[in-house]
């Protein structure tokens, strides 16, 4: 049975069935591409063709990676922070049998140049960065994925540049607006045991949030709201540094306190400006709240929701298999309207 994705996009599906309508080539007579075969099911980073090098961008080099050949539009992924890493986007090897899919490391973390310049860590130059990125890798089409920060990162290009050929939008766990952020993350903090919220009040008034106590306890709101399963290994992950500095500079000392320059930052106002099919998709108990995330997508011309069961903030590698069904859906969709 196939799940047809209306055109106003009201529903907010499951990622279970988006995952049947991947496997019925949602809302077309032929199946999506490469959805039913082993080579898509089995496919991995290191059984794909693969290219990997440096970009020139302002203030210093990015390293990217790009997986597969396939002849689908590629997918560019914009990891989380700021100042994390593009490793995990491994994940999404199985829709490289299908188009390139394309990560990189935003400057400062990972494998990119480390520069101490801590003016470089402004949104207007890492959006710079993206279209720099675009630009070396010829990436004239290309559905846009931002994670988390790359959620924030991926808004702000779309609507600050306009830039063109954008096939598609997906907004992952998506940061939109700082102050609707810490509203809900204030939300979830009061649904914590009183003896945790205890300890985050205690040591936030003291200015000791560097204490063990701290620690702890802020551990149990990410064990609940950021990454709540395990989660498989990743060995390309490994030796893979973020980089706190700018987490701090630009965000905060925490997921649910924001003291950096993005404190006041938001675009909610300004999703109706994209125009391009959109997608949000996140986890059930998401920090970024499946409610907010409804009502994003609700402002938007042509957007739908997909909540995956059980998982938080790290949804793509908490429910891998659910994450990749329900993006190879949606991909399928927007690429079957414009082939």
């Amino acid at each position: 049975m196939s799940v047809a994705l209306a055109p106003q996009r009201a529903l907010t599906l499951t990622a279970g069935a988006l995952a049947a309508c991947a496997l019925a080539a949602c809302a077309t007579d032929r199946p999506a591409a490469g959805a039913d075969s082993a080579a898509t099911q089995t496919a991995t980073a290191d059984t794909l063709p693969s290219q990997e090098g440096m970009i020139d961008v302002p203030g210093g080099r990015v390293w990217y990676r790009r997986i597969g050949d396939g002849p689908g539009v590629p997918l560019l992924a914009l990891h989380g922070g700021p100042g994390g890493t593009s490793c995990r986007f491994e994940v999404l090897a199985p829709l490289a049998t299908e188009r390139p899919v394309i990560f990189y490391d935003q400057l400062g973390s990972g494998r990119s140049d480390h520069p101490t310049d801590t003016s470089l860590w402004r949104l207007p130059r890492f959006v710079e960065e993206l279209a720099a990125v675009r630009q070396a890798l010829k990436l004239e089409r290309v559905h846009l994925l931002g994670h988390s920060w790359g959620g924030a990162l991926a808004a702000e290009y779309l609507v600050a540049a306009k830039p063109a050929g954008i096939a598609s939008v997906i907004f992952s766990s998506p940061l939109i607006s700082t102050p609707r952020w810490i509203a809900d993350a204030d939300s979830l903090r009061s649904q914590l045991p009183d003896s945790i919220r205890r300890v985050l009040d205690a040591h936030e008034r003291a200015g000791t949030i560097d204490s063990p106590a701290y620690q702890v306890a802020t551990d149990t709101f990410y064990g609940r709201h950021v990454r709540r399963l395990p989660v498989a290994d990743m060995p390309r992950c490994a030796g893979v540094a973020s980089n706190d500095t700018i987490y701090r500079q630009m965000w905060g000392p925490t997921e649910f306190r924001s003291t950096g320059s993005l404190r006041t930052w938001t675009r909610a106002a300004d999703l109706r400006q994209i125009a391009a099919p959109t997608l949000f998709i996140g986890g059930e108990f998401d920090e970024a709240r499946p409610t907010t995330l409804e009502e994003f997508r609700r402002t938007m011309p042509d957007a739908r929701l997909v909540t995956i069961p059980g998982a938080a903030h790290a949804a793509m590698r908490e429910k891998p298999a659910e994450y990749v069904a329900a993006l190879r859906a949606f991909l399928a969709e927007v690429e079957a309207k414009r082939p």
